[in-house]
């Protein structure tokens, strides 16, 4: 049995804003481990830009490193594609069949959930944290909308307030790529890493 909360991305790059998130609904759901689950890579990876899976990993890896209830799962990335979140918990679900499951999101993403792949299946498997983000707001008529999309999601929301950090994985990489100041919307680590592997410059 346990309290486990899924938190899928890119991460490209994972940043504070990232690390704030995760760690406000670790605390307030009383979550015994947060998964980070980075995206696979997609089959059009020229065309679609993501960073290597390799460095995206490792980049998370030195994020969560030092906080022992997160931990990277691999499960996107060792397999095929294309990836759907509803396959992912289902994975989850079979390897923790007691555990109870969050899956972590945006404000800005929950209206979204009904044009992902069996977003049915999604809230079978695991609840929704909501976390708030910089912009956005969620209110009845959209909750009325989303429920009719999708009967009974609503009451599988759990909304999270969180600190509000504006921060966007693309507009990180803009500013690294513009050698904007960046290093303070990310762990230490990862933007000594970014430096060392040149992610994200102009010319990659």
């Amino acid at each position: 049995m346990g309290r486990i909360g899924v938190y899928g991305g890119t991460f490209d790059p994972i940043h504070i804003g990232h690390l704030v998130a995760a760690a406000e609904v670790q605390y307030v759901l009383g979550l015994d481990r947060v998964l980070f689950l980075p995206a696979g890579e997609p089959p059009h990876k020229a065309n679609n830009g993501m960073t290597a899976a390799l460095h995206r990993k490792r980049m998370v890896e030195l994020a969560i490193g030092d906080n022992p209830c997160f931990a990277l799962s691999t499960i996107d990335l060792d397999r095929p594609g294309p990836h759907y979140t509803a396959d992912s918990l289902a994975i989850l679900r079979h390897d923790e069949p007691d555990a109870a499951l969050w899956f972590i999101m945006g404000e800005d993403t929950i209206l979204d959930v009904p044009n992902w792949a069996h977003p049915e299946r999604i809230v079978e498997y695991a609840r929704l944290a909501v976390v708030t983000r910089p912009g956005w707001k969620v209110d009845v008529v959209d909750l009325a909308m989303l429920d009719v999309a999708i009967p009974g999601i609503v009451r599988c929301c759990d909304f999270i307030p969180i600190p509000m950090l504006d921060i966007a994985s693309r507009q990180l990489r803009e500013r690294l790529r513009g050698g904007a100041p960046s290093r303070y919307q990310l762990r230490a680590d990862v933007w000594e890493y970014i430096q060392e592997h040149g992610l994200y410059r102009s010319n990659k």
